[in-house]
């Protein structure tokens, strides 16, 4: 009788600890935070202390890094092989220069075609901010996947 108690609270505690343990493997994400820079959920008037080693140990990492590209988003202005296409992407870009200063503006020559791309994006949603500014102006924009600028 003793053995079949034993067997009995055995089982019923092994059951218990069976269900307690998650077997679905689904790890519950804010999707409210995804895709945001953590300074950004801080929200304003946050501060954030770091020690002078900290700070510049981040500058001679950025430093380091400048010159390697890295993949993210650009929006191609303007692509093409006309007769008039150097003068146009010349006039497009320096219109760019002006509409948009703090973002990067490349405009390269692959023979036969001019191009005009705009941005150093990490994230596609990124680039998508800039490229409904421009899609009114430039109906011919599109966003393309290519190495970027390390980001400053």
């Amino acid at each position: 009788m003793k053995r079949i108690l034993i067997l009995l609270t055995t089982l019923l505690l092994s059951a218990a600890a069976l269900k307690a343990q998650d077997t679905t493997g689904v790890v519950a994400v804010d999707s409210t935070l995804v895709g945001r820079e953590i300074l950004s959920v801080l929200g304003p008037g946050a501060q954030v202390v770091q020690t002078q080693t900290v700070r510049q140990a981040l500058e001679n990492y950025t430093r380091s890094n400048a010159e390697k590209p890295i993949p993210g988003y650009r929006i191609r202005v303007f692509y093409d092989n006309s007769p008039q296409a150097r003068v146009r992407s010349e006039t497009i870009e320096r219109v760019l220069k002006q509409q948009f200063p703090e973002v990067g503006i490349y405009r390269t020559f692959e023979s036969p075609n001019y191009k005009v791309t705009l941005g150093d994006f990490r994230t596609k949603d990124e680039a998508l901010r800039i490229y409904n500014a421009l899609k009114g102006t430039y109906p011919t924009a599109y966003i393309i996947k290519e190495n970027i600028n390390y980001p400053r």
